[in-house]
């Protein structure tokens, strides 16, 4: 059986000198609003308020008509808190 031939390839070499487009043209990222943490805190002692309330008085406060819907609140606070902390640099 004949011998298969190695392929002779040559090794990449960057060039020298030339600097990459990504460092010359990222823009550093602004700093976030001083806002954006105390309204993530916030939501947070919110929801976990809303919801040791809704447990420790049975379902009868914050909103007794809404009965389970009182947990989609506050885990829906909760939620949004991860949503606002992404916008935290």
């Amino acid at each position: 059986m004949p011998k298969s031939r190695v392929r002779k390839k040559k090794v990449y070499t960057a060039p020298t000198g030339v600097r990459s487009s990504t460092a010359t043209t990222a823009k550093r990222a602004k700093p976030s609003p001083r806002w954006v943490p105390g309204v993530a805190v916030g939501l947070i002692v919110a929801g976990i308020a809303w919801l040791v309330t809704y447990y420790m008085t049975q379902g009868e406060y914050p909103v007794a008509e809404l009965s389970a819907w009182n947990l989609a609140i506050g885990f829906g606070m909760l939620v949004a808190s991860l949503g606002v902390f992404t916008q935290w640099r």
